[in-house]
C-alpha cells in the first residue's frame, strides 16, 4: 500500500499552499467572520495541539520535529505490512504521515506552525487549526473507525 503515499505529498502540498496565502494575506491576530461560527485568524503556534508547551523555551520546535518524522517513519512501516483489503486503514495512515510532516515542515522553516482555521460560537472560540491538523484529525479518525469495524468483523468469524 505504500503508492498511497502520494495522498500524504498532496496533503503536505495543500498544507503548505494554504499556509503560504495565510501569512501573505492576513494579519496576525486579526479575525475575519466568514460566517457566524466561522473565522481565518492567523495565528502561529509553537506547541503541540491546543499549543501544549507552547511556551517551553525553544526546545519544544526539535523534539516535536523529531517526533513527527520518528512517528512517520513508524506508520510509514505500518503501511508497508497494510494489506490491499485494509484500504481504509491505509488512507488513515497516509492523512496522518500527510499532516505531521506538513507541520513538522513549518517548525524547521517557521520556527512555528501556521494556523489560520477557527470556529466560534457565542464568544467561544475553538483554537485555531490548519490543513494539516484536519488531515491529522481525519486519519485519526478513520483509524478508530476501522479498527472497531475490524473487531466487529473478528467477533463474526468466531461466531
Amino acid at each position: 500500500m505504500l503508492y498511497m503515499l502520494w495522498i500524504s505529498v498532496l496533503v503536505i502540498i495543500l498544507d503548505q499552499v494554504t499556509k503560504i496565502w495565510a501569512d501573505g494575506s492576513l494579519h496576525y491576530g486579526i479575525p475575519i467572520e466568514i460566517t457566524f461560527f466561522f473565522n481565518i485568524n492567523l495565528a502561529y503556534n509553537t506547541g503541540a495541539a491546543f499549543s501544549f508547551l507552547g511556551n517551553a523555551g525553544g526546545w519544544q520546535r526539535w523534539m516535536f520535529i523529531t517526533l513527527a518524522f520518528a512517528v512517520s517513519a513508524m506508520l510509514v512501516q505500518w503501511l508497508r505490512k497494510t494489506q490491499a483489503h485494509e484500504r481504509w486503514q491505509a488512507y488513515g495512515l497516509v492523512l496522518i504521515i500527510g499532516g505531521a510532516l506538513g507541520n513538522a515542515l513549518d517548525r524547521i522553516f517557521y520556527g512555528h506552525v501556521v494556523d489560520f482555521i477557527q470556529f466560534h460560537y457565542a464568544g467561544y472560540a475553538f483554537p485555531t487549526f490548519n490543513v494539516a491538523d484536519m488531515s491529522i484529525f481525519c486519519g485519526a479518525m478513520l483509524l478508530i473507525i476501522e479498527s472497531f469495524r475490524a473487531e466487529r468483523q473478528s467477533k463474526k468469524m468466531e461466531s
